[in-house]
């Protein structure tokens, strides 16, 4: 756990509207869980549970974008759950987070069900790649929890009519889809290009609770500019700047 806030940076989310602190080595949060945040159906008034939470980025943007969404995180490595409630009072969001591992679900979110669930589980089969040699960037990247586990949690906690949503890479959404369909319906798959022409390297990917509509694929959605990256600094499309940079939603299409 880092032994002062010297360890810690203080890096800009949402254009400013959000300031996170995180570990200045290990594993740091990007794009992606603004990205999820962004995918949420949510409303004024609403709960939202985010998964494995680490520093929080996912819950925070979410309510930062919807005032008076009730935010609870789960996370099980110490130095990412106290963060996560620092960041929370630190940016004036109430943000409950309870230390606890995914699979044996803490007492206190049993009974407890929500409008809906988010994650961004650790991306790499550890029997099929190498671990990180930074344990905190390990917790967070390496499974060791199987992704049916993620996915059969994320159901039991979300309330009927509520929906859970996930962002993985593109190679493990065969998995994540086929858990999906056995426990949600009117699941939609978003694929994320990093350009025009590109193949999609991360999806998100969205059930909904009791859902009967047949399963959607969309057509991906572009994170940059050109079909190669020729300029030092951003290239982000407009439509994705506003996501990154001013809380905007990214909704499915119609």
């Amino acid at each position: 756990m880092p032994g002062s806030d010297t360890d810690l940076t203080c890096d800009a989310f949402l254009g400013g509207a959000l300031q996170i602190l995180q570990p200045r080595s290990g594993y740091r949060a990007g794009v992606a869980p603004v990205l999820l945040a962004a995918r949420v159906p949510a409303q004024p008034g609403q709960s939202l549970l985010d998964l494995g939470c680490g520093v929080g980025v996912a819950a925070l943007c979410a309510g930062c974008r919807v005032p008076g969404l009730a935010l609870t995180g789960l996370e099980r490595a110490d130095i990412y759950a106290e963060l996560a409630r620092r960041n929370g009072h630190d940016n004036d969001l109430p943000f409950e987070v309870i230390t606890g591992a995914l699979a044996q679900m803490p007492a206190a979110l049993k009974a407890r069900q929500f409008d809906h669930v988010v994650a961004n589980p650790p991306y790499f089969d550890r029997t099929n790649s190498t671990s990180s040699g930074n344990l905190q960037r390990e917790i967070a990247l390496g499974e060791d929890t199987p992704l049916g586990d993620w996915v059969d949690q994320a159901t039991r906690r979300v309330a009927p009519g509520g929906t859970v949503s996930f962002i993985h890479r593109a190679e493990r959404i065969p998995d994540l889809l086929d858990r999906f369909r056995h426990k949600l319906g009117s699941v939609e798959l978003l694929p994320l290009a990093p350009r025009q022409g590109r193949p999609a390297r991360l999806c998100l990917l969205r059930g909904r609770k009791g859902g009967r509509a047949d399963f959607r694929l969309h057509a991906p959605w572009v994170l940059h500019d050109g079909d190669r990256h020729e300029v030092d600094g951003e290239s982000y499309t407009l439509p994705t700047t506003s996501i990154l940079r001013a809380a905007a939603a990214l909704p499915f299409p119609v």
